[in-house]
């Protein structure tokens, strides 16, 4: 089942369509993984849901002024990955949370980020990963340092932040906005067009027609030597900007959480 959460734009039917993004939400059970996506999704906070539940929820969010349409899998796996062609294939980035007052729910986050790096070697498509520290609000329970989480994070060359889903709103939804941010700076890398081949030379005025034939459409050529071909430089990449996240979605009304089955709102 999934779940509608946001407010639909309105005239934007004479603007392109906002750049669609699914991101993946991974961890031991009980690490908080529920918690920190129905605060995103609601400002609300959750202290009891079923475990065993894995939902799918969209959003329409505004991220660096860009609509973006953002869909969010909660997973529900067991102690261990399994069945994870679900999310490998789906997601264009992952969460990987740990409770930073759970060692175990620490060392499963290692396995998740193994397992991604893995999955990214073998089909040679890199998706951005951060790690996420939650109960912040539990510290003085800190099994969990720090220190631990970054260098994890620095081990598999992803982001680290330490957040909690029952305090700031605001802390919770720079997390998502990031890992969005992420999956559009892979999404447009890999949608970068391949460099052209120019010809200095003059036209040959009895040449034969030429066809391409390197893995691009078939096309033929009618006055274009092959003497002299230049490879022209790829187009660099633009580097994003972070500007301050949009806050327009604090004016909206908190939808209800009727759909999701188990969660008890305080």
């Amino acid at each position: 089942m999934s779940s509608v959460f946001g407010k639909p734009r309105v005239g934007s039917g004479s603007q392109s369509a906002p750049l669609e993004v699914n991101l993946a939400i991974l961890g031991r059970r009980g690490a908080g993984k529920s918690a920190l996506t129905v605060k995103f999704l609601t400002r609300r906070f959750i202290s009891e849901y079923d475990p065993n539940l894995e939902d799918t929820y969209s959003s329409e969010e505004t991220v660096d002024h860009q609509p973006v349409h953002l869909r969010v899998m909660d997973t529900a796996d067991p102690d261990t990955p399994r069945n994870c062609e679900r999310y490998l294939n789906w997601a264009h980035a992952f969460l990987v949370v740990y409770s930073m007052d759970s060692r175990q729910s620490f060392e499963d986050s290692g396995s998740y980020l193994e397992l991604l790096a893995l999955h990214a070697k073998e089909t040679q498509r890199s998706s951005p990963a951060l790690l996420l520290g939650n109960k912040l609000d539990m510290a003085q329970y800190r099994q969990v340092t720090k220190a631990e989480g970054a260098a994890l994070a620095g081990k598999f060359g992803c982001l680290f932040f330490e957040v909690s889903a029952c305090l700031d709103f605001e802390h919770v939804q720079h997390v998502f906005h990031e890992a969005v941010r992420e999956a559009r700076r892979e999404l447009e890398k890999n949608s970068l067009p391949r460099p052209l081949f120019i010809s200095e030379e003059r036209a040959l005025p009895h040449q034969a027609p030429l066809t391409a034939r390197h893995g691009l459409a078939s096309c033929t050529f009618n006055t274009l030597s092959t003497v002299s071909l230049k490879e022209m430089p790829a187009v660099a990449q633009a580097k994003l900007v972070t500007v301050k996240s949009s806050r327009a979605q604090s004016k909206r009304k908190a939808p209800t959480l009727t759909l999701l089955k188990g969660f008890k709102i305080f």
